[in-house]
């Protein structure tokens, strides 16, 4: 028997959706964008998207413990059973650490991060409304924004504040577009779903301790919906056409997808018009 959330996922699953992430893969490079969304080509794992996986289970899992028990080594007591259960769910992490001696140093680098996060803020003083929250907001003529809130914080007063943590450093002046684009998605469909804007976004870099805040206003997401329908029109336009071309960067050193792509002498794969139309809502040719 398929279950209720089950059955959730699969009608999303039917329904074209963006998020921030693939927003920003996009822009970046609108074949990445294919190769992750409409081919769904497998990439290695990462050491430190896993490491970023566990540290944010880790402090979604703190706030299960009562206010007053929310304390470091109740923190890091967290990491072995967590990093166990990311391994069962995603076996091909088990690749990144092969022996005892690898173990203790993943784990020692991921307890790092989560004692700057002590540094930062006092868990033992929060409440959080919702964790992990899935956030969704249909498009009038456009598609399901869709997103992971890593917190929200509602005060009494009603104001609410959404937290995203960072296990990297926080970006230089004028680098930081993707997270604050990310951010801005976030309170743009709360926005859209409650009619109220979030009064902060905060950003907590766990790898140099730096808090970046900001506080949102209606004409700031009212920009960053034109911005949004203005990526998926690409989106539709390319899907269409059945190409999206490569774009070039600094950041094609960190591809996964070199192999596939013209700019390194590779071919994708020939253009799968069902996928296309599975994951996008639309298929070469399409009027």
């Amino acid at each position: 028997m398929t279950s209720a959330g089950a059955r959730d996922g699969q009608e999303r699953d039917r329904v074209p959706g963006l998020s921030p992430s693939r927003a920003n893969d996009f822009m970046q490079c609108p074949l990445l964008f294919r190769f992750r969304v409409v081919d769904r080509l497998p990439e290695p794992p990462s050491e430190a998207a896993a490491r970023g996986t566990l540290v944010h289970a880790v402090l979604e899992r703190l706030y299960d413990a009562p206010a007053g028990a929310r304390t470091p080594e109740h923190a890091l007591s967290l990491l072995g059973p967590q990093w166990e259960a990311l391994q069962e769910a995603r076996p091909e992490y088990a690749d990144l650490v092969r022996d005892a001696a690898g173990l203790e140093a993943w784990l020692g680098r991921a307890g790092e991060l989560v004692g700057t996060y002590f540094r930062l803020e006092d868990p033992n003083r929060l409440e959080p409304r919702s964790r992990e929250l899935a956030v969704r907001h249909q498009l009038d003529d456009g598609p399901q924004l869709r997103g992971i809130v890593d917190r929200l914080d509602v005060a009494p007063s009603g104001e609410v504040r959404v937290v995203d943590y960072k296990s990297g450093r926080s970006p230089r002046p004028g680098y930081g577009g993707s997270a604050e684009f990310q951010m801005r998605f976030y309170a743009l469909v709360l926005w859209r779903e409650t009619g109220a804007v979030p009064r902060m976004l905060q950003l907590v870099y766990l790898g140099d301790g730096q808090v970046l805040r900001s506080e949102p206003t209606v004409a700031a997401l009212e920009h960053t919906e034109q911005r949004v329908r203005a990526v998926w029109s690409g989106i539709e336009k390319m899907a269409r056409a059945g190409h999206f071309p490569p774009r070039r960067s600094a950041l094609c050193g960190w591809c996964a997808h070199q192999a596939s792509c013209p700019e390194f002498g590779g071919t994708p794969p020939a253009y799968p018009a069902a996928a296309s139309l599975r994951a996008l809502g639309v298929a070469p040719g399409a009027a």
